[in-house]
This record gives structure tokens, C-alpha cells and sequence, in this order.
């Protein structure tokens, strides 16, 4: 005898159902096949589970007998199926992140690894996206945690700071690379050829505010998307850009200076952005933590 637990499942749907075709639908399978289960564990058993009619099928005493055994054996599998799937679960999670090109290059890298280390039975996935692209992906549950300058409260998003970094110049070196960053005043900025982020960039309206007060505010110049673009043709003598201090790991892979701008000094905040209602699971917790701890580093990196 080698009874399957399909087999099994099968005969429970039978009796519960007292109808073949029913019990064929819920078992998405024909009405042919389930016969043919039922008639092979018969066969197995050596006894008959149904008395059949046209309209119905009963239990015999031997079916009778068999279906509190059968349901018991189910219940013990699915279970164990159930608990097993939960601890593989919780051994094989995965964490699912979007932030903006330069952190995903110039912050992530380093927490990833470390995090890792430190939580070997996580996955980190992660996507490189604007900001747009992240609020639409945290909203619709495609990432879990969203990392970008957030300026303003999004309908059903929390946002969380996890670091504040300065605004700071960024000029093409004239002599050696120099690693040190200085301070300089936004006055510095006065007749300086300047290139920037588009005018639509959140990052750019606030560095636009603060060159308004020296004369400089929107001004027509050459333009870039990203970052890294940015920073490369400053290196070229393009012109000198405002950036945010998180950035400096970036600039200290081209021949550029940096000095942080003063008078007034200028701060933005970094933010975790998650879904409102979404309870936080203890490996976001882990994750929020070790990159507020990590951040420092990266708004003075060397």
C-alpha cells in the first residue's frame, strides 16, 4: 500500500462534498481523473470508500472509518508544510530598497556590505531610480523603503531623516588632488561660471533660493541629470556646481575641490521614505539604524 497525501486530500474534498463533479471542480481536476484516484485507492485499501448513486456518493463504514485518520494526517502535514515555510522564510528575507544614482554608488556600496555581514540570512535588492520613481514605488509596495532628498510630505508615505548633509562648492583643482574640504561663502559664488542640476530638481530650488540673495537665482547655464555628470564636467573646467556633501566620496574620484558653503551654512536632510500603515519588520529596523550610523562617515569621507 502507498497512499498519497493527494490521494488523501482527495477523498476528504469526496466526502465533504458528497459529489464527484464538485469535488473534481475544487480539486482542479476532471471528473475522470478523481474516478480513477478514488477507484486505485480502493484498490490499495482493498475495500470501498463510496456506496455511489447518480446524484450523490456516502461514505461506507470503511470511508467512515478512514476519514477522521485522513483528516488528522493533513492537518499534521499542513502544519508542519506551514511552520517549516515560516522558519525558511524568516532564514531568506529580503529587503527590497530604491534610492536616488549617487546614493545607490556612493552610500550603498559600503552599508551593503556591512550589512551583510552582520545579517547573512537577508537579501538586499536594490533599484537605482529618481525621486518620482521612488514615492510611486514605495506607494504601490514594489520596494519597501525608499532613500532620496524628500522635501515635502507625500500622501500615504512616512518619512523618515536619516542623516543631514551640507551644501558645498565643488570647483576643478588647479594643483594637486586635495582630499581636505574647506568653507567658503556663497559671496565666493559671485562671479563664478556656474552648471547645474535642471531647474525642476528639488535640490536645485533650494540652491537657487540661496544664490537669488547674491544676484545668481535661475539663471540660463548648462544643465545635468545626474550627479556624477556633474561632477565630471566640473573636473573638465565646464564651470563650478553646488552639490550636497554626501556626494564628496564621488568628487574625490576627480581632480575637483570642495568647500562647504557658509554664510549661511545650508543643511538638507536625507529621508527613509516607507508605506503609511506598513508595520516597520525588524530587518528594516536593523537596516534604518546601521545607515544613520554610517552616514557621518559619508559626509566627510577621505
Amino acid at each position: 500500500m502507498n497512499l498519497s497525501l493527494r490521494q488523501l486530500r482527495v477523498f476528504v474534498h469526496v466526502a465533504r462534498i458528497g459529489n464527484f463533479t464538485r469535488a473534481a471542480e475544487q480539486a482542479h481536476m476532471t471528473q475522470a481523473g478523481l474516478s480513477i484516484m478514488m477507484r486505485e485507492m480502493e484498490k490499495q485499501l482493498d475495500c470501498r470508500l463510496f456506496d455511489r448513486t447518480t446524484r450523490m456518493v456516502v461514505l461506507t463504514d470503511a470511508g467512515r472509518d478512514l476519514l477522521p485518520v485522513a483528516q488528522r494526517v493533513i492537518a499534521d502535514i499542513d502544519g508542519v508544510v506551514a511552520h517549516l515555510g515560516e522558519s525558511g522564510r524568516k532564514a531568506r528575507q529580503t529587503l527590497r530598497i530604491a534610492a536616488t544614482p549617487l546614493v545607490s554608488s556612493n552610500i550603498l556600496p559600503g552599508l551593503f556590505a556591512q550589512f551583510r555581514r552582520s545579517h547573512p540570512h537577508v537579501e538586499l535588492r536594490l533599484t537605482d531610480a529618481d525621486l518620482n520613481q521612488i514615492q510611486a514605488m514605495v506607494s504601490a509596495g514594489d520596494v519597501d523603503l525608499g532613500l532620496g532628498f524628500f522635501f515635502k510630505q507625500m500622501p500615504g508615505i512616512v518619512r523618515t531623516p536619516v542623516g543631514t548633509f551640507r551644501l558645498m562648492r565643488v570647483a576643478a583643482a588647479s594643483g594637486p588632488q586635495d582630499f581636505s574640504t574647506g568653507a567658503a561663502p556663497w559671496a565666493s559664488l559671485h562671479g563664478e561660471p556656474l552648471i547645474s542640476l535642471p531647474a525642476s530638481n528639488p535640490i536645485q530650488k533650494l540652491v537657487e533660493t540661496h544664490l537669488a540673495a547674491i544676484g545668481r537665482g535661475d539663471e540660463e547655464r548648462p544643465t545635468f541629470n545626474f550627479f556624477n555628470t556633474l561632477i565630471a564636467m566640473v573636473e573638465a573646467g565646464m564651470g563650478t556646481a553646488v552639490i550636497p556633501s554626501f556626494a564628496l566620496a564621488a568628487c574625490h574620484r576627480h581632480r575637483v575641490t570642495t568647500d562647504l558653503l557658509v554664510d549661511p551654512a545650508v543643511e538638507l536632510s536625507l529621508y527613509l521614505v516607507s508605506r503609511r500603515g506598513i508595520k516597520e519588520t525588524e530587518t528594516a529596523s536593523d537596516f534604518r539604524d546601521a545607515l544613520a550610523a554610517a552616514l557621518p562617515a559619508a559626509a566627510s569621507a577621505g
